[in-house]
């Protein structure tokens, strides 16, 4: 965002308006911490703000500050609608494309609110009047905080904004431990610890709070687990029937790709969770090193994401979803093998 942005968003917040904040489907750390970051921030300014999210989200998100007042499109559409058609200005966070948003994306798209984005994936989609859209950052939190720095407002950060915003970044940053996690970002944590935000207690509650049925589900992915030495990739499945025999609830599949990521001479990690109630296959790719899981995702399996972390889906069964990415691997054999 260049200065010209920033003063005319200065101008339009300097009244109340309506305003929506909306971030993708399935929403993870990252998402429900901007989302509500954010929130808290435009409340201190006596916006009428309300969050908004397109569905569900794991549990181990429900305890941040906040949580309590989202609504969800998938279980209270109506209500959801009559919002969003009172907005002055919809935030779309965390994300870059309405297709992202699954059954909301038609009311986002003819709603005439001012649309910002703020995002930090690749190739995002033109429709919004104002964009702060950096894939250099480690999360979209971080830059809520940059955003909130922009504006001239970081006195306004208290403990439930630092919170949020600690939240997000620790989750997509895993834990502080991604290429995209720089020194600024460490800055920006120490910022936020000194407003208030009790690391410990957050790593806790999104990290610390397994199931036995989730830490059993675990272990079934493992035994799934295959290896490729010669491409240099592993790969997980799960079938419907086998999240079931776990009792499966939402996010307990999250992070389950970075076991096949962590073997020794793996640069290339994939997971593929059949999900028959919509009819798709889920495909979550990470990689180390210059190879594009965003590039793969995006030429083979409609997804995208990140260089290192990116999503995607098929919609065919699980085993031929398997055997279309075994049949693709050794095109990227010399690439594979020169990270």
């Amino acid at each position: 965002m260049d200065t010209n942005d920033i003063t005319a968003i200065k101008q339009l917040l300097s009244t109340p308006k309506n305003i929506v904040i909306v971030p993708h489907k399935n929403p993870d750390g990252d998402a429900i911490g901007s989302t509500l970051g954010l929130y808290h921030f435009l409340n201190k300014y006596n916006h009428n703000t309300q969050v908004i999210t397109p569905n569900d989200y794991p549990g181990f998100l429900k305890w941040a500050p906040g949580e309590s007042f989202i609504l969800k499109y998938d279980s209270q559409s109506e209500e959801c609608n009559k919002v969003i058609e009172k907005a002055d200005i919809i935030f779309t966070l965390d994300f870059n494309a309405f297709h992202r948003t699954g059954a909301m994306a038609p009311m986002l798209e003819t709603s005439k609110a001012l649309k910002i984005l703020i995002d930090h994936h690749q190739e995002p989609d033109d429709y919004a009047t104002f964009m702060y859209s950096d894939v250099n950052m480690s999360s979209t939190c971080e830059m809520i905080y940059h955003f909130i720095d922009m504006l001239g407002s970081t006195d306004k950060i208290d403990v439930d904004i630092a919170t949020c915003l600690y939240l997000g970044i620790m989750t997509d940053t895993g834990s502080f431990r991604f290429p995209s996690t720089t020194s600024t970002t460490h800055r920006i944590v120490a910022e936020l610890i000194d407003k208030g935000a009790k690391n410990a207690n957050i790593h806790n509650n999104v990290y610390d709070t397994n199931s036995y049925n989730r830490l059993q589900l675990l272990g079934c992915a493992l035994t799934n687990l295959k290896v490729l030495p010669e491409l240099r990739t592993a790969y997980i499945t799960l079938s419907q029937d086998e999240l079931r025999k776990f009792d499966y609830k939402k996010g307990d599949t999250e992070g389950v790709v970075n076991y096949a990521l962590s073997l020794n001479n793996i640069i290339f990690a994939a997971i593929f969770i059949e999900d028959k109630q919509e009819g798709i296959i889920k495909i979550s790719l990470r990689s180390k090193g210059g190879f594009s899981v965003n590039e793969f995702s995006r030429a083979h399996f409609n997804g995208g994401g990140h260089n290192n972390a990116a999503g995607g889906r098929s919609e065919t069964p699980l085993k031929s979803t398997v055997e279309k990415f075994l049949s693709i691997l050794p095109q990227y054999k010399n690439a594979l093998n020169h990270e």
